[in-house]
Parts: structure tokens; sequence; C-alpha cells
């Protein structure tokens, strides 16, 4: 198995993952129109891993010149304990880094149990107690 990056053509065997992954929620920034502009605002950042031609594990990846963002973070429950979510997070902070990029953040939602245990024991990631989070969502121009 080995990591490459996401293309659009990705995104039906994506999705479906993210889908059926509890503690993943898909909004209709997953969709595919926004996937391909994310994709191609970042491109070679986002990866996956697949088996036998179908993705098992994956993780969105972007940045905003200074910051990393990573997302969607997800390990097909059969290949769960392999060290897939490590192998795609250490590979995404070295593109991130080549990149200049290095201060990531990840999004995690509070009921999602098995992603907050995850990333609880990642050693040098924190959890920020210092900041709240505030969204909002416009419609496009």
């Amino acid at each position: 198995m080995q990591i490459r990056a996401i293309v659009p053509d990705d995104h039906a065997a994506l999705f479906a993952l993210w889908r059926r992954t509890p503690g993943i929620q898909l909004r209709a920034e997953d969709e595919f129109a926004p996937f391909c502009r994310y994709l191609a605002r970042n491109p070679q950042l986002s990866l996956l891993v697949e088996a036998e031609h179908v993705p098992i594990a994956s993780l969105l990846v972007g940045h905003d010149g200074r910051r990393g963002y990573l997302q969607h973070l997800v390990v097909d429950t059969p290949w769960r304990g392999r060290g897939l979510a490590s192998a795609l997070l250490d590979e995404a902070l070295a593109r991130l880094a080549a990149l200049g990029v290095c201060k990531s953040h990840v999004f995690v939602l509070r009921d999602a149990a098995e992603a907050m245990a995850f990333w609880q024991v990642q050693g040098d990631w924190g959890e920020r107690e210092d900041i709240a989070v505030f969204s909002i969502r416009s419609e496009p121009a």
C-alpha cells in the first residue's frame, strides 16, 4: 500500500468512505465541486491509501500560507491499527513543511470518541483550551 495524492476522480469512493465512518460529518463543502476546488487550491496535499484500487484511508489537507488545516482523517474500520492514520499524518505534515507551513490545526467533533482518543495521544498535538471556533456559512456569489 502506498500513499498518493487525492485526485477529483477519487471523490465518489472517498465520499462513500466518509459516509460510512462514524465521527465524520459531511456538509455541502464535501460535494464534488467544492472538493475539486479544494484540491486545485491545495495541489498534492490531500492524501489517500488504497487497497486493490479502493481508498481505505484519507486525509484532506489545505493551508492558508501560514497554517495547515487537516480534515477527514479516516481509516476504514477493517484497516485500523496498522499505522495508516499516522503515516498519512506524517506525510501531510512533511508536505506542508516543504511549503514552509510548520503549524497545523485539526478540528475534531467532541462527540467523535475514536477521533478524540486518536488526537489526544498524538504526542506533540495539543488540545487548545484558549480559543473557541466560530463558523458561518454564506451562499456563493
